[in-house]
């Protein structure tokens, strides 16, 4: 095997790697809930990921100007937001739609980049928002036509996802993005921190799972997946990135159902494929298809 080949399966593997993490992470948040509030499990999920992020930039810390600040400060809002209304919407949904819903930010980001840059989504960015649309009513709208709180928090976990992901690209075009991910998750954790003291109770007695799993979520799902993350996109195009991280829906709905025994209806399959398909329409433009002259 060249150098480049290896190079290439390295890229793969860790993204692949990555999204069966996160699709994990999913199932160990559900669990966590049950024992530690919502804003807590994100404190020390944040603060921990920090404090190691911290730890492998610490020779570069001095770099760290006002423009470094004001850009961990956004970056770091939008993160808060999304994971905040992604766990809570954890509360009140199943694990697996939680992660097939969450998927849709893929979707929104060309018409949120549209706004902020004025390019405009192409005839497959529309497509896909109209075939994600009817996904995400296959899997989130009830008998009655209407939508669960924790469906409808996860959609708008995907929205600040994708104000996430715009704000991230424009912080590390020309920054360190070990840097600005350690500003972004000290960001997250005192606003954690801030909103946990003011709105909930603070968790006396935290079971010894719960606490194996906040620093699973901390170590594994925050701080290695970025890490795998970084490494997978040095050596893969950006087109197969986005197809091999929507994996993590896939893994996520997957893992769930074995271990929560989540209802698998005709209904729910087809709308996971038509999110999945917008989300391969979106960020590919069906590239696969076509046949190299």
């Amino acid at each position: 095997m060249n150098e480049t080949k290896k190079k290439d399966l390295i890229g793969r593997l860790a993204l692949l790697t990555t999204t069966l993490i996160w699709g994990t992470s999913f199932v160990v948040l559900k669990s966590t809930l049950d024992s530690v509030s919502t804003l807590y499990v994100l404190a020390f999920r944040f603060t921990g990921a920090a404090a190691i992020m911290a730890l492998f930039s610490i020779k570069h810390l001095k770099e760290i100007d006002n423009e470094y600040l004001m850009d961990g400060l956004k970056t770091g809002i939008c993160l808060f937001l999304a994971y905040v209304f992604q766990t809570y919407g954890l509360v009140y949904t199943t694990a697996g739609k939680n992660a097939f819903l969450t998927a849709t930010y893929c979707v929104i980001v060309p018409f949120l980049n549209w706004i902020f840059t004025k390019q405009r989504p192409d005839r497959y960015n529309a497509s896909a928002a109209v075939i994600c649309i009817i996904g995400c009513g296959l899997v989130s709208l009830q008998d009655d036509f209407s939508v669960g709180i924790g469906d409808a928090l996860t959609m708008v976990c995907g929205l600040f996802y994708a104000l996430h992901i715009i704000a991230l690209s424009n912080s590390t075009k020309s920054k360190s993005p070990v840097l600005i991910s350690m500003l972004q998750f000290a960001v997250a954790g005192i606003l954690s921190w801030v909103f946990a003291f003011l709105v909930e109770p603070f968790p006396t007695n935290i079971p010894a799972d719960a606490a194996v799993s906040i620093v699973y979520l901390c170590v594994m799902c925050t701080a290695v997946c970025f890490f795998l993350q970084a490494v997978g996109q040095k050596y893969t195009p950006p087109t197969q990135v986005a197809i091999i991280l929507t994996l993590e829906s896939v893994f996520g709905a997957t893992i769930s159902a074995f271990v929560y025994n989540d209802p698998i209806t005709f209904r729910l399959i087809l709308g996971f494929v038509l999110i999945f398909a917008a989300v391969l329409i979106s960020e590919t433009k069906l590239s696969f298809l076509k046949i190299k002259r």
